[in-house]
């Protein structure tokens, strides 16, 4: 894309800082070469992450913006996204990239979700109006293949795996929003063993389009005489063509797309509202036992939430970097330091801007690390065995609302930030900096609103296992703080990150215990969940940064540079590419540490104050 002053704004990810994080800072290798991922070494899985990202700069990228402006329409009784959107998808059906991190038995690749984690981010930054729909279809032949009969996963497991069908997720309703619960949709046995389903589901990503011959939904009812609430939902799935024996498609499935939002933003990505069973023809297929959809949609809804932080990640770094890049060419006043007749300078070395862009980064890069953790701890859940893998899953588990709602809350901030930089260009279309905004609103809202992710985490998931894997994450920055204590160059940011953890145990204590802690733990849930978030991205940052450190004086010892020297310093950055990362690695956890730990403090004050006066307005 070039831009209206000839600033090229192709989509770029930092790819040194995604190597880093999983192989160098995680211990990522020691999960390869054995197990479940015997197949994979870290020079494979490099490659799989170059290859990846050039799909998704070369193939994937280059439709962004038709989907901004084309949008999806329906016509006809048909939806269809822009056709820009059929040969990208196509290549990343036909890749595998789908299944990627999915077992191999039905088409997946078997690849560690660590690295999964990091292809996801490349493809929603490139364009998440095409990627959700990649991420809903994983979640659809996932579920399918736990928890359904022999029969559904012959006919749906290899079409979703591969592409050739895509699935969605049906909850809401126009009654039922964020209270599943409410909802009225229909499930009536039949002598066959199937089910006639009826209802009205709305906001569907992907709940119709023409990428696909089929679209397998999964979809919640209530049988005849089930109890009320989320107790008496059933899962069933749906396909928009029935399917026969032999995997060939039969003939429609009474579903139907009765409209599509016309929305902010992610305007590739066709909403819908379906409506099931109008002819009273839907014929659907129950997943699991009876009463348990919730509880089985749960663990596809679980996976979507980190997915969905992904997105934010992915949107977040995009803008990050495509404000690197215009800051580097949008020549505009002179140096600060230099006299009044001096010549304009790149907007790069004005301080603000500067500040702008390091705090995007730090933001970025905590992102990344709390999802690639997260991801890490999924994998080694599932190559583990007994109360290791146990233990594992549980710290996962525990993540997955701070992934979904710290990410979220920070990319559209950073977003916010990026736009910024652009300063008045920013506002226009002429950049891409004012679609990463609009785009990345939604993942605050979808998937259960942060609101409900913050209480999750406070009232299921720190006291869930009596509070023990919440207490050893905590530990986990502990053991930083003390490790850090009295070094020279990290020193300094680990006293702020040592406050910061001190100020979130007693905040989460202090609020536990009030005569009025639901109440209390419902009004703070949102700040709560802020201080876990931005506790544990300042941790993982000054590890990251630590190791850095380590790396970088290799270097300096190596080529004889002297670590006082200023001038040599500034001289081997401009010419050594890895030490300028690893220089800008120290500098982005500095930053963190002194301009967003102390923010925990003041969430932690004003939590702790005891101020109710939202529940007694009167609204």
């Amino acid at each position: 894309m070039l831009s209206a002053l000839g600033v090229t704004m192709d989509y770029n990810v930092d790819f040194r800082d995604v190597k880093f994080q999983i192989f160098d800072w995680l211990p990522t290798e020691r999960l390869l070469g054995h197990g479940l991922f015997e197949e994979w070494d870290r020079e494979s899985l490099e490659m799989v992450l170059a290859e990846a990202l050039k799909i998704a700069q070369e193939e994937i990228a280059p439709t962004n913006e038709d989907g901004d402006t084309e949008g999806a329409i329906l016509e006809n009784g048909t939806v269809k996204v822009p056709e820009s959107f059929k040969a990208p998808y196509k290549t990343v059906a036909e890749g595998g990239w789908i299944g990627c991190v999915s077992s191999p038995e039905y088409g997946g690749l078997g690849m560690p979700v660590v690295v999964g984690t990091a292809v996801n981010e490349f493809f929603s930054g490139a364009n998440l109006s095409l990627a959700l729909v990649l991420m809903l279809t994983r979640g659809a032949s996932e579920m399918v293949e736990e928890f359904g009969t022999d029969e559904m996963r012959e006919l749906f497991c290899e079409k979703l795996f591969s592409g050739e069908w895509t699935g969605t997720m049906c909850l809401t309703e126009p009654q039922a929003g964020s209270d599943v619960g409410a909802s009225t949709s229909k499930a009536e046995p039949q002598e066959n063993g199937r089910y006639l389903i009826s209802g009205e589901k709305i906001f569907i990503t992907y709940g119709d389009h023409d990428l696909t011959d089929n679209v397998v939904h999964a979809v919640l009812a209530r049988l005849p005489g089930a109890a009320p609430g989320t107790k008496g939902l059933s899962l069933f799935i749906v396909p928009k063509y029935r399917v026969n024996q032999d995997g060939s498609l039969g003939e429609q499935n009474d579903v139907q797309c009765a409209s599509i939002e016309h929305k902010m933003g992610i305007h590739g990505s066709p909403t819908c509202s379906m409506l099931f069973g109008q002819k009273g023809a839907c014929e659907g297929f129950l997943v699991g036992e009876e009463n348990q959809g919730m509880k089985l949609m749960f663990t596809m809804m679980n996976a979507a939430r980190v997915e969905v932080g992904l997105q934010g990640l992915g949107l977040g770094g995009a803008a990050h970097q495509a404000a690197l890049a215009y800051a580097r060419e949008r020549i505009q006043s002179r140096h600060w330091s230099a006299s009044r007749d001096a010549a304009p300078v790149a907007i790069v070395e004005h301080p603000d801007v500067r500040r702008l862009l390091l705090l995007s980064e730090a933001y970025v890069q905590g992102m990344r690390a709390l999802l690639l953790q997260t991801a890490l701890y999924q994998d080694m859940a599932k190559a583990l065995e007994g109360e290791e893998s146990a233990g594992f899953q549980a710290y996962s588990e525990l993540l997955t609302p701070i992934c979904k709602a710290w990410c979220t809350d920070y990319s559209f901030r950073v977003t916010e930030w990026c736009l910024q930089v652009f300063g008045g260009y920013g506002y226009t279309k002429d950049y891409p900096a004012e679609q990463y905004l609009r785009d990345a609103k939604i993942g605050s809202i979808y998937e259960g609103t942060n609101g409900i992710q913050a209480l999750d985490l406070v009232a299921r998931k720190i006291p869930s296992h009596d509070g023990k894997p919440f207490r050893e994450l905590l530990s986990r920055v502990g053991s930083t703080v003390k490790n850090l204590n009295g070094d020279p160059l990290l020193g300094g940011p680990a006293l702020r990150l040592g406050k910061a953890l001190k100020q979130l145990s007693e905040s989460v204590e202090e609020v536990s215990q009030r005569p009025d802690a639901m109440q209390s733990l419902m009004l703070n849930a949102v700040p709560l969940l802020d201080m876990v978030g931005t506790t544990l991205a300042g941790n993982f940052l000054l590890e990251q940064a630590n190791l850095a450190k380590s790396k970088l004086e290799e270097i300096l010892q190596a080529k004889g540079v002297d670590a006082e020297d200023g001038q040599a310093l500034a001289g081997l950055y401009s010419n050594d590419e890895e030490a300028a990362f690893y220089h800008n690695k120290i500098q982005t956890a500095t930053h963190y540490a002194f301009r967003v730990l102390p923010m925990v403090k003041a969430m932690g004050v004003a939590i702790r104050a005891g101020e109710s006066a939202p529940i007694a307005a009167h609204l």
